[in-house]
């Protein structure tokens, strides 16, 4: 071949190229697309990533390519693939300037390439779109998905026939679903239930007594969804009246105890018996045809409080008082203070309202500022009559951004504080139990925000407004702020969402407020103020408390540093979110510090000799004291493993470096 011949073969190829080019060329708004694709050839049925780039110059940048064994590997297991409905999720492309990736497939080198239609060139704008640039995209792209769909079923099919049975990794927060996952598909397995299995088609109902915190009631619970059975849950915890049903029905207060229908059946024991023995497809065969009889226990009737409010035997006074009393603006050691009144004036208007003489009058007035009808405006003492000047509860400048406060404070006669401590934790627990993983480290907001649970919280919490927290001992006192605590950080993430910015952080730690005894409480004044005795948070120069802030007087005796592994922020570096009881609250705090450090909050780099601690330990380390002393005081909440690394760095007194690990602050979804 000479040389006139072979520069024409090369400009033929060159032709070629450039016409493959114009033909699978995607251009949108003015940009070119490029393909990347390896040397090597493969079958048609492999993808490989399209990358855009902008107009600007600007490239998006690709995310590394997961190797062919990473795509085929399934962390998900099921039992019986035929009784499975698969959903596949195909990639979608959407039409845009911003899309990163489209699917494309490397064309066979030892295949002829079609000639493209000729057409003429066309000047376009910038302003056009992708899919104005490239008319058949819409058929490309589904041709390519049906292909693709068709080759994930084959894939699946495959797995089977190899492994025999699929790795379904159960979704805690429903256990009706699972799923699992592909490099660029999401393939979701619904299991069916035992009654679908056994092609049943049950009519009657299926419920059970339960109890908050209790494990038999959470292995009754547990045994339900893994089934798929529709359950009714009656906690007796949440609806205190229907305790009384329970003994009638049972002839005891004990749970679980679980009906089919009408029918008592026993509790946890007979379940097992039940489920060892191979009866479960007897009974339900006894719950299909009729409905459900009237006999049966009644579905919890929600959005109903069956919790009777008494009105304070003080409360026609004070409402008169508030009418009757002059209300002002006043200029007080050189500040100005907002709707106050002089305790002059009060004492003189309970002498008009009850007729009584001043001496029983002043008493009466210290008494309602025990109950946090009011109080002194620079909190200098409860009540003294004389030049002094108070201001009630709904005139102080914190109310309004008090979360428990509903247009007026609750004026119900105070309920006792053990009482509803122990509400509180009740709630919480069903709440957890409802809508938290197994592991607590997953919390469904949106499904708390919805449900019957939280409603009665929020009563709860209501109903703290005015309590007297003085007469709670000092454990129910630790376990109820660290209950709180909790409490109102799920609330906070309900009400404002996670923190992301420095401002986000400070309207969620500082500016979500709850009226508690009479004072205004932050999840950043529970954790410094209270549990840390008024010291400073990380970052910050000024304490909590000023001196003299009654708040003070229910400080524990001693600091405990268990306590910043008991509470949880909603953030994923936080401990497991968790409430507690009065009675066992040290003991569980020692087990949240073990839980949380056997869950990565301590590591090791032996050859470097460095320890990585959590970050919760940097930012309040004059709480755990120096280093060494920190590192012998964690020794003692970890595991056999962790515990002998550490044992062996300290053995020889030489040098540890101790480094912290990063936060991470994205929600705990």
């Amino acid at each position: 071949m000479d040389s006139s011949e072979q520069e024409k073969v090369d400009g033929d190829i060159d032709v070629e190229k450039k016409k493959d080019k114009t033909a699978n060329g995607y251009g949108g708004d003015g940009g070119e697309a490029k393909g990347t694709a390896s040397s090597a050839d493969k079958d048609s049925g492999d993808f490989y990533d399209v990358e855009i780039e902008k107009s600007n110059g600007e490239k998006e940048e690709k995310p590394p390519q997961e190797s062919k064994e990473e795509s085929t590997s399934i962390s998900s297991k099921t039992e019986e693939f035929n009784d499975k409905e698969i959903t596949i999720h195909s990639p979608k492309i959407f039409c845009n300037a911003r899309n990163h990736y489209l699917p494309a497939i490397k064309s066979q080198a030892h295949l002829p390439k079609p000639d493209p239609p000729a057409t003429p060139r066309v000047e376009r704008s910038q302003s056009l779109s992708i899919a104005e640039t490239m008319p058949s995209i819409g058929k490309y792209i589904s041709d390519r998905s049906s292909s693709f769909s068709a080759a994930i079923v084959r894939r699946l099919s495959s797995w089977k026939e190899d492994n025999g049975d699929l790795v379904v990794k159960n979704d805690s927060l429903n256990l009706e679903v699972t799923e699992f996952h592909i490099p660029g598909v999401k393939v979701i397995v619904k299991l069916k239930s035992e009654a679908e299995r056994l092609g049943l088609d049950l009519k009657g109902r299926i419920s059970f007594f339960t109890r908050s915190n209790c494990r038999d009631c959470t292995a009754v619970r547990h045994f339900f969804r893994e089934k798929g059975l529709i359950y009714v849950e009656i906690n007796i915890d949440m609806f205190p009246k229907r305790e009384k049903e329970l003994i009638e029905r049972t002839g005891s207060s004990q749970v679980p105890q679980i009906f089919f229908n009408e029918k008592w059946y026993g509790g946890l024991t007979a379940l097992n018996e039940l489920r060892n023995g191979g009866e479960m497809e007897v009974k339900l065969r006894e719950m299909v045809g009729e409905r459900c009889p009237e006999g049966a226990p009644a579905i919890p009737v929600y959005g109903v409080d069956d919790e009777e409010e008494e009105d304070d035997v003080l409360l026609e006074t004070v409402r008169a008082l508030r009418k009757t009393l002059p209300i002002q603006d006043r200029l007080i050691k050189m500040k100005m203070v907002k709707n106050c009144f002089s305790g002059v004036d009060l004492v003189e208007g309970i002498m008009d309202h009850l007729d009584r003489g001043r001496k029983k009058s002043v008493i009466t007035a210290k008494l309602m500022a025990q109950k946090h009808f009011f109080h002194h405006v620079f909190g200098e003492n409860e009540f003294e009559e004389g030049n002094h000047f108070y201001r009630f509860l709904e005139h102080e400048p914190f109310i309004m951004g008090c979360f428990n406060y509903r247009s007026s404070t609750n004026d119900s006669e105070p309920k006792p504080a053990s009482f509803l401590a122990d509400r509180l934790s009740k709630l919480m627990f069903a709440i957890l139990e409802a809508y938290a993983s197994d592991d607590r480290l997953h919390v469904n907001y949106s499904g708390i925000d919805r449900s019957e649970e939280f409603r009665r919280y929020l009563n709860v919490a209501r109903d703290l407004q005015r309590v007297n927290m003085k007469l709670l001992s000092p454990s129910e006192r630790l376990a109820l702020f660290l209950n709180l605590h909790n409490a109102m950080a799920i609330h906070a993430v309900i009400s404002i969402g996670h923190p992301e910015g420095v401002l986000d952080k400070r309207a969620f730690f500082n500016e979500f407020l709850y009226l508690v005894g009479g004072y205004p409480y932050s999840l950043n004044i529970i954790l410094n103020g209270t549990l840390r005795r008024n010291r400073t948070s990380p970052y910050s120069f000024f304490r909590p408390f000023s001196k003299g802030d009654r708040r003070l007087e229910l400080a524990p005796h001693k600091l405990n540093p268990l306590i910043h592994f008991g509470l949880c922020n909603g953030t994923r570096s936080s401990p497991a979110v968790r409430f507690f009881t009065a009675d066992g609250v040290e003991s569980e705090l020692r087990c949240s510090a073990k839980e949380y450090f056997q869950r990565g909050a301590i590591q090791f780099n032996m050859e470097k000799r460095t320890v990585y601690l959590t970050r919760i330990i940097k930012w309040y380390n004059e709480d755990f004291g120096t280093e060494k002393d920190i590192l012998k005081w964690v020794m003692k909440y970890l595991d056999s493993t962790q515990s002998g690394l550490l044992a062996h760095l300290l053995a020889d007194d030489g040098h540890i470096n101790i480094m912290y690990q990063d936060y991470d602050w994205s929600g705990n979804l």
